[in-house]
């Protein structure tokens, strides 16, 4: 296995880590290191109670880089994200800020209710968001933020915040558990109440992948994401240039991901996120069909699946969770799961047209269950 390959498998097995006892929630933690590689931001909208702030604090942990996390209201004071006034440098005459453990330091951030920020607060995060530069008075640094995720109930209404709401290249739509996995849920909930994740010191991973997005060779899939661009039109939605631009960052780092230099059509499923509304991801589903039949991610399998709902983007995530649950030593857990995975296997693929690998992975689970009975 080469060094993109490797990487891309170690961040894998982060989210698993990150999103054990978090039913349905691996697409959020894979679009937080999708965001990451890419060196954009991500928006989460969703009400309150849904793990958005669990998920990125342990993928935050598990990176083992600096976190900085802050729930904006209307009174918060821009000292409380960027640090206080150095009175001792303005004592000398200097207006200079004291960023130490505050977000212009932050490798990941977190930001919720993040719409609620002052105009001064936004016009500060605007140059921290797209420079990655912190500047107020005579102070001027660099921040190694890799990934901010912003969080709200609900996108703004208002029209001025437009500008700053663009700034997250990435959409998340989020909504409670449904009642079908709500045992899951509690089952789940239950085991991430018994064992707390250790640090696994990614961003080095990060970095490595991160440094490979602008040498993808992306002329394979120009076309055919132009075309994308064309259905998504011709369907009534509508992107700005400058986010149809900024997609192909996203295409790059999930080339990258999946452990590849050069971008095929599978990786072309961002485009979905990058619709910015719940109601054009919807409509998107459709128009996209053609050009996202192929989606499939063997880092990002949940994102990548949920973006095309197609068979193709689906056997990643099998593959994957097969893997996971044979590897599981609590056998009573791991012979639930297994029944689970062949129930959805089976409902998804007939015996004829399963893929190899899947095919292999069933029988393996079978023998599992049986062994177990």
């Amino acid at each position: 296995m080469d060094e993109l390959s490797s990487a891309a498998a170690r961040l894998r097995g982060l989210v698993r880590s990150a999103t054990v006892g978090l039913v349905g929630r691996e697409q959020l933690a894979e679009l937080i290191l999708l965001a990451a590689v890419a060196h954009e931001h991500l928006l989460v909208i969703g009400p309150p109670g849904t793990a958005k702030s669990a998920v990125v604090r342990r993928v935050a942990n598990l990176m083992g880089g600096r976190y900085f996390e802050y729930l904006l209201g209307r009174f918060t004071e821009p000292a409380e994200l960027f640090g206080p006034v150095d009175l001792r440098r303005l004592r000398e005459g200097r207006v200079e800020t004291d960023v130490a453990g505050m977000l212009p330091e932050a490798d990941v951030a977190f930001l919720d209710e993040v719409f609620l920020g002052s105009t001064a607060i936004l016009n500060t995060l605007l140059g921290v968001l797209n420079e990655r530069r912190f500047r107020r008075g005579h102070t001027d640094v660099a921040c190694p933020l890799r990934v901010c995720v912003g969080a709200a109930n609900a996108l703004p209404e208002d029209e001025s915040l437009a500008a700053f709401a663009d700034r997250f290249l990435l959409r998340l739509f989020v909504a409670p558990v449904a009642d079908s996995e709500l045992e899951a849920l509690l089952e789940g909930g239950w085991r991430a109440e018994q064992g707390v994740e250790q640090a696994q010191h990614a961003l080095g991973d990060l970095d490595l992948l991160a440094g490979r997005v602008l040498h993808v060779n992306l002329d394979a899939v120009r076309g055919p994401l132009a075309e994308a661009v064309r259905a998504l039109r011709k369907a009534g939605l509508s992107l700005s240039d400058r986010r149809i631009v900024r997609t192909q960052r996203l295409v790059a780092a999930a080339t990258v991901l999946a452990g590849r230099q050069t971008a095929t059509e599978a990786d072309l499923w961002p485009l979905f996120y990058v619709l910015p509304s719940h109601e054009a991801q919807l409509s998107a589903q459709e128009a996209l069909r053609d050009s996202l039949k192929v989606a499939a991610n063997p880092t990002l399998s949940s994102a990548a699946e949920l973006a095309a709902l197609q068979p193709a983007s689906r056997v990643d995530r099998l593959l994957q969770a097969a893997r996971a649950c044979l590897a599981t030593d609590d056998e009573t857990t791991s012979r639930t799961l297994a029944e689970a995975l062949l129930r959805e296997i089976d409902a998804n693929f007939v015996a004829d047209a399963m893929p190899e690998l899947l095919l292999a992975e069933r029988t393996r689970l079978v023998a599992h269950v049986a062994a177990s009975a």
